[in-house]
């Protein structure tokens, strides 16, 4: 077997590996997706020199996505044109975009629900959608792309995490409420409350699904929650931090990522959350990553000042910066 046969098969294998995971932990090496919310666009980059591929136009404000389980579609939310807590013309659609033909294969029209902001998917490819205006978790079927249930929040959940087993969501709920909602998705209801005293930024599960980390709203806190119990075990301060905002896993769930409301991100080691932390100076107001195939690169989209860095993960130093966009809130690998 040739050197180049060898590497082609250990890719391929790393990335079916990969796509066997949580699907809410996406990776790939096809191309990367950016969601750049300031700018209303869509944008694509060629995954190994990170140069443009393409971009097309959306309704305004993008926030979140999600990919298909194959990888053939993302499915991104239109906030509309405010912010949380302010939010004056909500959208109501859901844009599903082909990631082959980079274009949009059609639009998903949630009305009467509004503001659908967060977005996860189960492994059979079902939707959940969290419109923060109405506090409802919304369920959409994946072949007809209708909205076949809406599950009250109790809170205004802004962010979620699904657990892999697609058996409960846990949904922050900001300064609104204070604490995280935990939906059970085959009862379609709330059957929990988890104590978030200041109220929550993001949330994510880990991987395994043994874990779901939530960031606290006022301090840069980050709390630990035991899926099976449901309750708080442990509690993170961030270095070198005043508020932390939203924290990624890796999908080999090595690797814990944390943006800073500072120009910052945080890596810790997942294994140990109290090991010392990586902190690197990113651009303005970091707000999503992108863990690359081969777990060597990590980007961080910067909303605040238009940029993406680039970090070099093995040694987490910052390898170079450069403008996309107007202002990527999320991104990733695919």
């Amino acid at each position: 077997m040739t050197a180049c046969k060898a590497a082609a098969i250990f890719l391929v294998l790393l990335v079916t590996a990969v796509a066997a995971g949580d699907i809410n932990h996406p990776t790939g090496t096809n191309g990367v997706l950016l969601i750049d919310k300031l700018g209303a666009h869509i944008r694509f980059l060629d995954p190994r020199t990170l140069t443009d591929t393409g971009q097309f136009a959306v309704a305004s404000n993008p926030h979140d996505f999600a990919l298909s389980p194959d990888h053939s579609r993302a499915y991104v939310p239109i906030y509309g044109d405010g912010v949380y807590g302010n939010n004056p013309h909500p959208g109501h659609e859901i844009y599903v975009v082909d990631l082959v033909k980079h274009a949009v294969a059609s639009i998903i029209d949630v009305s009467p629900y509004l503001a659908p902001h967060a977005v996860q998917v189960d492994a059979a490819g079902v939707i959940y959608v969290a419109c923060d205006q109405d506090r409802k978790l919304l369920v959409i079927e994946p072949r007809e792309l209708k909205v076949t249930a809406a599950i009250d929040t109790e809170g205004t959940g802004h962010w979620m995490a699904l657990l892999p087993n697609g058996r409960k969501m846990y949904v922050a709920n900001k300064n609104d409420k204070p604490f995280v909602s935990v939906i059970d998705l085959q009862a379609r209801k709330v059957v929990g409350h988890i104590p978030m005293p200041n109220g929550t930024q993001g949330i994510a599960a880990s991987p395994d699904g043994r874990r779901v980390v939530a960031l606290d709203y006022a301090e840069p806190k980050m709390f630990v929650i035991d899926t099976a119990s449901d309750r708080v075990i442990d509690s993170v301060m961030l270095t070198e931090n005043t508020r932390g905002y939203k924290p990624y896993f890796s999908p080999d769930g090595k690797t814990l990522v944390t943006m800073g409301t500072d120009p910052t991100i945080n890596i810790f080691d997942a294994s140990d959350l109290h090991r010392e932390q990586a902190v690197l100076k990113v651009g303005r107001s970091p707000m999503g990553v992108a863990f690359s195939a081969d777990g060597s690169t990590l980007l961080v989209a910067n909303h605040g000042d238009g940029s993406v860095s680039v970090v070099d993960l093995p040694t987490k130093h910052l390898i170079r910066s450069f403008h996309a966009g107007t202002g990527i809130e999320t991104l990733t690998y695919y």
